[in-house]
């Protein structure tokens, strides 16, 4: 059994077991949290759709935080001496799937 959940503007197919980094959730570690599946597979039955999915949940339990890869920008414009550098680094939220439920 799989599902298809939405956070953070994305959408991840995960697994019971599994660990996944989200974008940055509120939450303390520990805390169990409740994902929006958007499509839900069990065998052979397939639930998408807002009418077949209203029973269906995910739920997580969040393990940590972690950051992803440093990302190194630089602009300029030629001519007038206008140059900047930037960093950016995104933080996720670990979340371990403990259930997938269809109904």
């Amino acid at each position: 059994m799989y599902a298809v959940i939405a956070s953070g503007g994305k959408q991840e197919k995960v697994t019971e077991g599994q660990q996944v980094a989200l974008e940055l959730l509120d939450g303390d570690e520990g805390s169990e949290i409740s994902l929006t599946p958007v499509l839900v597979v069990d065998g052979d039955t397939v639930l998408a759709g807002t009418d077949a999915l209203k029973g269906a949940s995910v739920t997580g339990k969040i393990v940590g935080t972690t950051k992803g890869p440093k990302i190194n920008g630089f602009t300029y414009k030629r001519r007038t001496n206008q140059r900047r550098r930037y960093g950016h680094r995104q933080q996720y939220t670990v979340v371990e799937i403990v259930k997938i439920a269809a109904k």
